[in-house]
């Protein structure tokens, strides 16, 4: 009988410890998965620069998730558009002549207000890593064409003398030899035409902020503005109705509830 007892003792004491690091292990186990456990921040501001393939602007977005893998996303941007043939010249007969745009007719800005959608590719496997994430947006191009004056030499009265006047771009009137530089950039806002389109953006995005509330992106893709009607943006040039570009956008902003 003592010997029995003596050996469910021993195999007592031997038993305790194993069962005491299984019980820690478990505990530590269920505390590390809490703390990798992701909150989700349904609501996201950023703003930011975009550079395409013919000008650069300025973008701001609002987004609010539809579900943990998809946002719902406005956006509102501005960007500046060059024609490829713009090529700026200076008039070699004056040492302060002005740089200008030959055959320029306008000067072309996007607004952009549209709505998109955002979904996660690759989720970020820890805080140090990059969330991949497909994006596409719809919405309205309205062209913004501001006219271009320059300052042009005119003829006096007086024998080998001119007088320098602004006046608006007209190519069947103005041309290299008479053509003196640009006016001031504020000209020509008043006589601005709107030229209503739509557009369509698809790209990828890479989200890489390092705190959970935090947003840093760089986005990558194509953007086509479509519009019914040629906006004449140079003289003597193909001027088209679909605008292809392609963008990088760089956004920062935060998340919240």
């Amino acid at each position: 009988m003592h010997k029995k007892l003596i050996f469910f003792f021993a195999l007592a004491t031997l038993a305790i410890p194993a069962i005491a690091q299984v019980e820690t292990q478990t505990v530590q186990t269920n505390s590390n998965a809490f703390e990798e456990t992701k909150v989700l921040y349904r609501n996201e501001a950023t703003g930011g620069l975009i550079v395409h393939s013919h000008g650069f602007g300025f973008n701001y977005r609002r987004g609010k998730h539809v579900t943990g893998y998809k946002k719902r996303i406005f956006e509102m941007e501005l960007v500046n558009y060059r024609h490829p043939k713009e090529i700026k010249v200076v008039n070699p007969a004056y040492d302060n002549a002005k740089g200008y745009y030959y055959g320029k007719l306008n000067s072309l800005f996007i607004l952009r207000p549209g709505i998109g959608f955002q979904k996660v590719v690759y989720t970020k496997p820890d805080r140090n890593g990059v969330e991949i994430r497909f994006v596409y947006f719809v919405g309205v191009s309205l062209g913004l064409a501001k006219p271009i004056y320059l300052e042009i030499l005119k003829e006096t009265p007086i024998n080998s003398q001119y007088e320098l006047v602004t006046e608006r771009y007209n190519p069947d009137e103005h041309f290299v030899d008479n053509i003196y530089g640009r006016s001031p950039y504020i000209r020509g806002f008043g006589e601005m035409k709107i030229h209503p389109g739509a557009y369509g953006k698809v790209g990828f995005s890479f989200e890489y902020g390092a705190l959970d509330d935090d947003v840093k992106c760089l986005e990558t893709g194509v953007i086509v503005d479509g519009y019914p009607k040629v906006i004449p943006l140079m003289a003597n040039q193909h001027n088209q109705q679909v605008l292809v570009s392609l963008y990088l956008h760089f956004a920062y902003g935060r998340k919240w509830f």
